[in-house]
Parts: C-alpha cells; structure tokens; sequence
C-alpha cells in the first residue's frame, strides 16, 4: 500500500482512505468522499489508485478546478516519483500550451483556438508544426524526457521554445504514455472537448480512473459547461459580416430574425424591472418563419450553412492574418443548439436583457455532464465539503458509490466558530444602519485576530453594502492593510492581489475582502498567519431568479421533497462552509470564524455544517464577541504558534 506514498508517516485515517480508494478502484466502484482541509487528500488518492492503475495499465485523469489545484498535484506526483517512477502531465489550453503569435493574439476561448490551430496546420502555416515533420527524432527526445518525470506546463514551454515544436502537441503525446493526466473539469464536462482527449489518447472510458477534486464546486460547473448564450449584438455583428462576404440569404435570415427577438423582447421584457423571463423556445423562429413562409426543416438546413460558411470565413481570416471569428458561425452553432433541446425538461430557455438582449440556455441537470462515468473503471470524487454525501450522489446522479466521511482533523482547542445573534442578510432586514452594525464586528475582529483576516460576503450586493458603509476607511484605522476582490479581476490580476495580502502576514497583517463561492474564498490555500480568521457576512443564497426557480421545480420533479432543499438550501452551505475552512490548514492551526447571521443558529441550517464547525459554535453579540476572540488568542501564545 505504501509503494506511492512518499511520506514517513501518515496523517489520522490517510490509511483507511488510501485503502478505501485501492478496494473500490479494484472493484470497479466510485467512491465520493469528505476529508477535512489539510488532510492530504491529493496524495492520498494518488497512493491509493496508483498501485492498480500502474500494474493494469489503466490512465488516471485527475480534474481540478484551477490552475493552482492543478500544479499542486504535479508537485506531488513529482514526490511520488523520488520514490517510486511514475509520469505525469498537466494539460492546458491551446492558447496557454502555443508559441505561434497569431493564435495567441486573437483566440479568446478554446473552440476558437481548435479552429485556428487546425486551420494553421492545415494552410502549412505554423512552423512549430512543420517542425514536427523535421524534427522527429528531437520531438520523440522532448516526449521521453519528460516522461521521465512529471513536470509543470512551463517547463514543456521552455523545452519546446527552444527545440521550436509545438508545446501543445508535445503535451499531448506525453498524456498519451503518462500514468496520470491532470487537466481541468472542463476536459471531462464538456462532451465535445471529452471526446476529442478520449480520441486523442486512442483509449476507452473503460480505460480511466477518473478523480474530481474539489468535487463540491461539481454542480455548478457542470451546468455552466452545459449552458450557452447568444447575445443580439452577436446576431447584429453576422448580419455585417454576412454583407461583407455576399451572403445575401443569411443576411436577409439574420435581419428578421433579429426583428423578431426585438418584437419578442418589447413583449417579455420592455418596461418590466425583471432582467430575466423564461420563453417557449419556438418563439425565437416563429417572426422569421412567418415572414419567410418556412418551415423547421428549411430552418435547420439554413443553420447548418451558417455553420459551414462560419467555418470558411474563419479560413478566409486566418490566410488574411486577421482574428479568426465567424458571427455567422457562432450564431448558426448556438440556434441548431437552441432548436435541438427543444421539449428537453432539463433546459431551461431565457430571454435576457442585461447589457442588451440575449437568449440563454440554462442546464438544470448537472448529473447529465457525468453520463460518462458508467463507462469508467472508478470514478473518485472528493471535498472538504460534500455533506450530506447522500445528496450529492442524487445530484450528481452517481451509481455504485461507496460513501465516506472522514473526522475533522482541527482540534476543539485550535477552533473558535461564533456566531452574532443580532445581524443578518435577510433581504428585509438590509439597510445601511445594518451594513453599518456588521462593519463594527468586521473592525473588532479585524482589530483583535492577529495578522492576516478574510472577509467574505454572501454576495458582490453585500460586499458593496459593506463598502459603503466605509468598512475599508475603518479597517485601515486599524493598522491593517485592505486588498478588496472585484468581479472582472483577471487571473493573473487576482494572483497578484493575493500574492500581496499573504506577504502582509510577515507585517502587520493585512484584510481581504471578497464573497464566498469566490476564488479566493474556496479555490485558494492560506497557511501559517496568512489568515488567521475569516468574517462571513451572511448565507450566500441565490437571488429567487427564473433559472434558480426552475432549479428547484426540476429537482423537486426529479427528487420529489426535495427540491428546495438541493437547488437552493444546500449549496449555499456548501459555500459558507468552504469559506470557514480556509483558516485551518492542520490540526495544529488556530483560526476564528465569525458568522454575521444569526440564521446559522438554526437547526435546519446548522445540520449541514461539519462537526467541529457544530461543536465549537457560540452565539455572541459585540462585546461577548470582543471577549472570546481576546480570549483565544491570548492562548496562541500560551502553545506554540502556527505553522509557516
């Protein structure tokens, strides 16, 4: 059992996981299960499905939901190796993994780089690719290399700039011979990017061992890999582009149609103060079809050609040197969508007018993203917070599951959750007198729990109330620095942020601002005084939108009793716990989680709350507050500090 597991000692229970992953991935089972933050649960599973994946020849695809989860477990692989050989490669997108200037220049998603990337192979433009051809015994020597050991994507990047290959390419045919594949949700989420992997690496599902970690973040992801959403602005911008190339007929199909959703829009929408109406999806086509005297057989014939002729406009743009974008394209491939999911009671069909109009597809079934999992040899899906398991496993419409909760690994003494009894985020009972009370707590604690301290509210809505209430003016007074997270922070950006809040721990200690469900609030590790304590300022419900609705009625369908519960209670929690287990990374650390609403007192919430969360809760007000943190961290200094 210990051939994979690098360390000299083992965590509590780290053997009963290792030996409950290695009997269910032996069986053929899934598994799904909690283990506390600071665990180890990465090399954890790794040690456990690597003794049969090896020896079988089975390939371990291991999804994470960031970059930072991603490398995390190259790093551990690389452990691994210095004990035991082992491969593995970290897959990223075209346009993080290419070296030729065009596609990184004008390609902003993955579809877009496919295209631009085929294309260039194809019209002989990427030298890179040539190369390969001229280069077949330095690409094969590239390859070997680095299954010699796993390795970060920049190092691929390095290696192939200075052979002048494609890292891409190089990435690939590693993750066609190395044991473990670590990439994104989105690899296995999304059925087309999961089928084009499947065939690139000429296997079978039959053939993976899949883990999700971070399997909490699952529902949400799956339905954003399977929703889309078309905008009238792109539906103006084919129109222009169907002038310019001579393609009278969609122009003409274009122009009615975008009369139509306009006519609709007037009728739905128009001087209503919702953002958002569900639509009977053949209302879209019923103005242009009347118009055009058609029927649904000519229509799909017409968004196929919008398809094709998408594709030889992104050819033409590609030998012009231009960005190689298709509105045409774009709007044919999401309409054939919309048309096709017509009668399917596990979409949900939206007219939109933030930033102008726009037709949404929303998926209300995210187990339909994992269909695939009855194909695999075991499936392993993992979190700090998937409680109740029972209810993820429903949702998540995962069959054949061994279900586990391990015990929490902080220690009562290193734990202090309280709770004030005099504040919420109720809708009623926001006001600026109340954001006003909540920035009183935020400064006393901020005030009292040394070094580093995370704020984070149950909405952007919140955060703003927050702010103006002049939380960050006040926090500064005392002594502490305050980094605030935006919406429409780039990754590179955000990173940067953190990188300097975490450096303020060496200080005087620093506060960031954010929501939960964030990145910075579940996607991101603190050690040591990088923060010491978190404020969660409410429960992050969703606002009563038509599509969290229409969540809630599917699941009730689906889960009768329970729909309310699945769609709309539980992930919530899910949220607001994830936030608190940002402050303990061992049993060891010390950390305070104040809550600023009096709600998770209440039973029906407190039961979806982990044990040592439950045990350690206390109702306070602001002065018994100010006392129990002086309190608790008085004792830090009594025993030894945190660890660095």
């Amino acid at each position: 059992m210990s051939d994979y597991f690098p360390y000299e000692r083992f965590r509590p229970n780290q053997r009963e996981f290792i030996n409950l992953v290695r009997e269910a991935v032996r069986e053929g089972s899934n598994v799904i299960i909690e283990a506390p933050t600071g665990f180890g649960k990465t090399i954890s599973v790794l040690s456990g499905v690597l003794p049969f994946a090896v020896d079988y020849g089975y390939k371990i695809l291991y999804l994470a939901r960031t970059h930072r989860q991603m490398d995390r477990v190259i790093e551990e692989l690389k452990v691994i190796h210095k004990k035991n050989p082992v491969s593995g490669v970290e897959l990223r997108s075209r346009k993080e993994l290419c070296l030729h200037t065009y596609l990184r220049q004008f390609t902003t998603d993955a579809y877009n780089a496919m295209v631009v990337c085929r294309n260039l192979k194809k019209l002989g433009k990427c030298p890179y690719y040539e190369n390969e051809k001229r280069k077949k015994a330095e690409f094969e020597e590239i390859v070997k290399f680095f299954l010699n050991e796993p390795s970060h994507p920049s190092e691929i990047l390095s290696y192939s700039e200075t052979l002048e290959l494609c890292p891409y390419d190089v990435t690939k045919r590693i993750a066609e011979r190395a044991n473990v594949i670590v990439a994104s949700y989105l690899y296995a989420l999304n059925p087309s990017i999961r089928e084009n992997l499947i065939s690139s690496l000429g296997i079978d599902y039959s053939d993976l061992i899949v883990i999700f970690d971070e399997a909490h973040n699952l529902p949400d992801q799956a339905i954003s890999a399977l929703s889309d959403r078309l905008s009238i602005h792109t539906v103006n911008r084919a129109i222009k582009e169907a002038d310019e190339y001579g393609e009278n007929e969609i122009a003409n199909f274009l122009s009615i149609f975008g009369r139509g959703l306009e006519i609709l829009h007037s009728e739905r929408l128009a001087n209503r103060e919702v953002e958002e109406t569900p639509i009977q999806p053949e209302l879209v086509f019923s103005h242009v079809l009347d118009v055009l005297g058609a029927g649904p057989r000519w229509l799909v014939k017409t968004l196929n050609e919008m398809v094709a002729v998408g594709d030889a406009i992104r050819e033409d743009r590609i030998e012009k040197g231009k960005p190689p974008r298709s509105y045409i394209g774009r709007t044919g491939e999401f309409l054939l969508l919309w048309f096709s999911l017509i009668g399917r009671e596990d979409y949900l069909f939206l007219m939109t007018r933030e930033g102008g109009i726009s037709l949404e597809l929303v998926a209300l079934d995210p187990s339909k993203a994992l269909s695939f999992i009855k194909e695999v040899q075991s499936a392993i899906f993992m979190s700090g917070t998937l409680t109740p398991l029972e209810a993820f496993r429903d949702v998540m419409g995962i069959e054949n599951a061994l279900m586990k909760k391990f015990p929490r690994m902080v220690k009562r003494e290193n734990a202090q959750v309280l709770v004030a009894k005099d504040v919420s985020t109720r809708g009623e009972e926001r006001s600026l007198q109340l954001y006003r009370k909540m920035v009183d707590y935020i400064v006393e604690a901020a005030g009292i729990i040394p070094k580093n301290v995370g704020v984070f509210a149950a909405s952007y809505e919140v955060l703003q109330g927050l702010l103006s209430a002049n939380v960050e003016v006040r926090i500064e007074e005392t002594g502490k620095e305050v980094f605030v997270e935006r919406p429409g922070l780039s990754s590179r950006e955000n990173d940067a942020m953190i990188a300097q809040f975490k450096a303020h721990a060496k200080a005087n200690g620093a506060v960031l601002l954010g929501v939960m469900g964030g990145r910075n609030s579940e996607g991101q590790d603190y050690s040591g005084d990088e923060m010491n304590g978190v404020v969660l300022v409410g429960i992050p419900y969703a606002r009563p939108t038509p599509r969290v609705q229409a969540q809630i009625r599917y699941f009730e369908r689906k889960f009768p009793g329970k729909g309310r519960y699945y769609g709309y209670y539980l992930p919530a929690h899910r949220k607001l716990v994830q936030a608190a287990g940002r402050v303990h990374r061992s049993a060891e650390e010390r950390g305070s989680i104040v809550i600023l609403d009096y709600r998770v007192l209440w039973r029906s919430i407190k039961k979806d709350l982990p044990d040592w969360m439950k045990e350690t809760m206390r109702a306070v007000t602001l002065p018994t507050m100010r006392l129990h943190l002086k309190r608790f961290w008085s004792e830090r200094f009594k025993s030894s500090p945190r660890e660095v």
